[in-house]
């Protein structure tokens, strides 16, 4: 049995999206939140779902214990 975590940095969701508009503030916050991230954008719900994918792949059965930061290189 394997046991891992995915850890998601900030990730462009339509939610992520209404909470800016709500505010008023889209430019900026996006802006500010991919100026801190080494990948210089937010991530995808897409390549989170494909980590996890990755990880359900009988060829991963060895890696156990591990939480995976899928944030751009903002937490590394």
């Amino acid at each position: 049995m394997t046991v891992n975590t995915v850890c998601p940095g900030p990730t462009d969701t339509a939610m992520y999206r209404e909470l800016a508009d709500a505010q008023g503030l889209t430019g900026k916050v996006f802006f500010g939140m991919t100026r801190g991230i080494p990948a210089r954008r937010l991530g995808t719900p897409e390549e989170v779902a494909a980590t996890i994918h990755f990880l359900l792949c009988p060829g991963t059965a060895y890696i156990t214990g591990q939480a995976i930061s899928v944030s751009g290189g903002l937490t590394m």
